[in-house]
């Protein structure tokens, strides 16, 4: 996810040091800490005693529009799963059972025909939207043509495969799949037609930009209005510059416990516009319950010795790089490119981020133990299966050949200490190479759709990726495609604009044998990592772990693989 999601990081490697032995570790799914969680068991079943409560969330920034068909962030992904459902869903549990698809919206998994390229669901009765409306066919219908309308960021990666997705995506605003999804009322099903088999196709019905909103939902960005929702929660208010206010929906009653589990806290106000310093003392003063963005360096040490149990450690599949814009000077030299990836100290930017127990070098674009992922690093010096050091020397050489020194070049990053102390960093790393290197902070609210948009003309960015679901694809095809590539768009998450036919072809290959070898898949997208690798597009800079600080307050604390911390099913009473 998302990226797909930013989010602030730690600093010192230190102080992370002590953080680190001292705190919970939540690979398991359940809070190590009991006196923090209660029982921390994250039970499968209602526990009356702890519903009710207003759960305190704080961020530096919001994260833009709260349309679930256009947002793309880890940060609004994350409620969404108690706001928003579609057909599937990924399980609302904590560990590895969080990457599992189960029916939501849909009675039961869809019966798949036509050698996999048509999926008939069938619809749960008794569904209604948080504004009083019944949940319908035509609703399913209208959500998935909308997914073009609002030109949804995946709507040509995700779903494009379906029947009419290529006129669709041609032409938004008129959007209709009337061959590729149809809904009979009668029957109370909806059906989905796809060109080709997609064995990723349940992922994508389970991930936000899939939800299902009210047909008359408006054909464009809802931005700062909220859409009715479904599950158990839904927005009263939406300031980006203050705050957003979550309510219960009257409406809902639980369907699925394992698909959307009702929820704990009677609302949920999530505060923006704080420092991340104020952020720590308001949980630890139990003003806040949870901050979003991680503690700075300065508080971790006494995080990790004082408020040890209330921290929860987790790994995530996901990247933090740099975007070099294939398509303008000097990065539209080959050899420039291939010079950055050779210059980064990696080991330097594992210390911003937080130190080695935070964070690890990234050699390859697929995180380790990601379905593809193969240790091999093709910018180290020595060469081999790690990241080692950088060749500061090769580099120098690269850009001597590639004849580019003495360029300007741009650096966009978000405007918190840690993105800006990478910044500065790479800032000062293209000098020593060369070049006139300027940076530019930009909030953090705004800096990922600045970075898509080429009328922006970035030409190295600062960002990060987080899976939307455990497919290789999801990093590769997604990121470097070139139907991900789309000019003028604040949604092209293409954000080097690399887009080579043959590396394309190579993606659908793989694709096509995932539906019957994915151990032969996995093979084929590796290789296409390191090739693409080798042309440069990116610079993978760290893997990063996420840290959870919560209060005193929070009980049943979960994190899904998928989404992270499970909002909704934290208990503050």
């Amino acid at each position: 996810m998302p990226l797909l999601a930013r989010r602030g990081a730690l600093a010192a490697a230190t102080v992370a040091l002590t953080l680190t032995a001292a705190c919970s570790s939540s690979d398991s799914g359940s809070s190590s800490n009991p006196s923090a969680s209660s029982s921390g068991s994250g039970s499968s079943a209602f526990q009356p005693q702890h519903k009710g409560g207003t759960l305190k969330l704080v961020a530096h920034a919001a994260a833009g529009s709260l349309d679930p068909q256009v947002n793309y962030t880890l940060q609004y992904w994350q409620l969404y799963q108690s706001m928003y459902d579609g057909l599937l869903a990924f399980k609302k549990v904590g560990g590895d059972r969080s990457f599992t698809v189960v029916p939501d919206l849909a009675a039961a998994m869809p019966k798949v025909t036509n050698g996999g390229r048509t999926y008939t669901f069938t619809l749960r009765k008794g569904v209604t939207f948080s504004n009083g409306k019944a949940l319908t066919t035509d609703d399913v219908v209208a959500s998935f043509e909308r997914v073009f309308k609002v030109s949804s960021p995946t709507a040509g990666t995700f779903y494009n495969g379906i029947v009419g997705a290529d006129a669709c995506l041609k032409k938004p605003a008129s959007c209709t799949l009337p061959k590729g999804v149809t809904g009979d009322a009668g029957a109370n099903t909806v059906t989905v037609n796809l060109t080709a088999p997609d064995p990723e196709f349940a992922y994508k019905l389970a991930v936000p930009h899939a939800s299902v909103v009210p047909k008359d939902s408006p054909a464009k960005d809802s931005g700062t209005k909220p859409l009715p929702t479904t599950g158990p929660y839904m927005a009263a208010s939406y300031d980006p510059n203050r705050a957003l206010k979550l309510v219960r929906n009257p409406h809902f009653k639980e369907w699925s416990r394992e698909a959307q589990p009702q929820g704990y806290p009677d609302a949920i106000d999530y505060t923006f516009g704080q420092t991340v310093e104020s952020e720590v003392t308001a949980v630890e003063n139990g003003q806040a319950d949870w901050m979003y963005d991680a503690p700075p360096a300065d508080r971790l040490d006494e995080i990790g010795t004082k408020y040890a149990s209330q921290a929860h450690v987790n790994p995530l599949t996901a990247f933090w790089y740099a975007t070099l814009n294939v398509n303008m000077a000097p990065f539209d030299n080959k050899l420039a490119r291939q010079a950055i990836n050779w210059a980064v100290d990696r080991s330097a930017v594992v210390r911003l981020y937080g130190g080695t127990n935070l964070a690890s070098p990234a050699c390859t674009i697929l995180p380790p133990g990601f379905p593809g992922h193969v240790d091999k690093c093709a910018y180290t010096k020595g060469g081999g299966t790690t990241w080692k050091a950088a060749d500061l020397a090769k580099a120098k050489e690269l850009v001597k050949r590639s004849g580019t020194a003495g360029q300007e070049v741009g650096i966009v990053v978000q405007d918190d200490d840690v993105n800006k102390s990478i910044g500065q960093y790479l800032q000062s790393l293209l000098t020593q190479l060369g070049y006139k290197a300027t940076l530019k902070p930009l909030s953090g609210n705004i800096q990922f759709t600045y970075i898509q948009n080429t009328k922006n003309k970035v030409q190295l960015a600062l960002t990060s990726w987080y899976q939307d679901y455990p497919a290789a694809s999801d990093f590769l095809n997604v990121l470097l495609s070139c139907a991900s590539f789309r000019p003028g768009s604040d949604s092209s998450i293409n954000i080097s604009g690399f887009c080579d036919k043959g590396v394309d072809a190579r993606m659908r290959a793989a694709l096509k044998t995932m539906q019957t070898d994915p151990a032969g898949a996995n093979k084929q997208w590796g290789a296409l990592d390191q090739d693409i690798m080798a042309e440069s597009p990116v610079v993978p800079l760290i893997n990063p772990k996420m840290i959870d600080f919560t209060s005193t307050r929070v009980g049943n604390y979960q994190f899904s693989k998928q989404f992270y911390m499970l909002v909704g099913q934290l208990w503050v009473k």
